[in-house]
C-alpha cells in the first residue's frame, strides 16, 4: 500500500510541475488571452464583481445650489522622468516552485541613476535608435535597466512583432523600462547651435560688407579702384 502511495504522490509532484512549467511558458510568451480557467466562468465573474463594485461607489447626490469651482487641468513637467512599469509581475507558479529565477525588484532611483550614468557614458542618446536608425530628436525615449536606449515605439513594435519582452541588443529578458528625455534635450542644443551659428553669420557678413564698403583695401589697384568707385556716387553726371 505504501508504494502506491509513493507512486502516486510522484506522479502528483510531476502534474504539478507539468502545470507549473506551462503556465511559466504562457506568462513568458505573454499569451494572456490564454488562460487554464473557463473563458464563459471568468467573464460572468469580472462581470459580477464589477456590478458588486459599482453598487458600492454608487451615492446619492444632493443638490445644495452652490457651484463648485472647476479647477484646471494640473500641468506636468514635460520632462519628468518615470518608470513606465513600476510593480513587478506576479510569480508564476514554476517561479513559487523554485524552477525559474523569479523578476528581479524594482530598480531604487539611485539605482536608476547609475544605470542612466551608464548609458550616457555609452552614448547611447548621441547615437540614433537602434531599432529605426533613425535620430531620437523630440520623439518619446525610453531606458532600459540594462542601460539600452530604444524609441518608445520602436520598442513597443518590436515586443509586438517578437511576442516577447527581450531587449533588442543584449537579450536581456523581463527588463525595466524608464521614460528619458536625454535625446530631445540633446536635440534642442544642437537646434539652438545652429540658429545661433546662423544668427552669427548674418552679422558677421552683414559687418565685412560695411567694413568693405567704407575701410579702403591696401592693394594698390583695387585701392584705386575703391576711390574711383567713391568719387563716381559723389559726383553726378552731366546730361549729355
Amino acid at each position: 500500500m505504501s508504494k502506491h502511495e509513493g507512486h502516486s504522490s510522484k506522479q502528483d509532484n510531476l502534474a504539478v510541475t507539468a502545470v507549473a512549467l506551462q503556465d511559466h511558458i504562457l506568462h513568458d510568451l505573454q499569451l494572456r488571452n490564454l488562460s487554464i480557467a473557463d473563458h464563459s466562468k471568468t467573464k460572468v465573474q469580472k462581470t459580477e464583481n464589477k456590478s458588486k463594485s459599482l453598487k458600492r461607489n454608487t451615492k446619492a447626490i444632493i443638490d445644495t445650489g452652490l457651484k463648485k469651482t472647476i479647477q484646471g487641468p494640473k500641468v506636468e513637467d514635460p520632462e519628468k522622468e518615470y518608470v513606465l512599469d513600476p510593480k513587478p509581475p506576479p510569480l508564476t507558479l514554476a517561479q513559487k516552485l523554485g524552477l525559474f529565477e523569479p523578476p528581479p525588484p524594482p530598480l531604487s532611483s539611485d539605482e536608476w541613476e547609475k544605470v542612466k550614468q551608464r548609458s550616457i557614458l555609452q552614448g547611447d542618446s548621441v547615437q540614433p535608435c537602434p531599432i529605426c536608425k533613425e535620430e531620437f530628436e523630440l520623439r518619446p525615449q525610453v531606458l532600459l535597466s540594462c542601460s539600452h536606449v530604444f524609441h518608445r515605439a520602436c520598442l513597443q513594435a518590436f515586443e509586438k512583432f517578437t511576442n516577447k519582452k527581450t531587449c533588442p541588443l543584449c537579450r536581456k529578458n523581463q527588463y525595466q523600462t524608464r521614460v528619458i528625455h536625454d535625446g530631445a534635450r540633446l536635440f534642442k542644443i544642437k537646434c539652438a547651435t545652429r540658429i545661433q551659428a546662423c544668427w552669427r553669420g548674418h552679422v558677421v557678413r552683414k559687418w565685412y560688407q560695411d567694413l568693405k564698403r567704407k575701410v579702403p583695401p591696401t592693394d594698390a589697384k583695387l585701392r584705386r579702384k575703391f576711390f574711383e568707385e567713391k568719387f563716381s556716387t559723389l559726383v553726378p553726371h552731366k546730361a549729355g
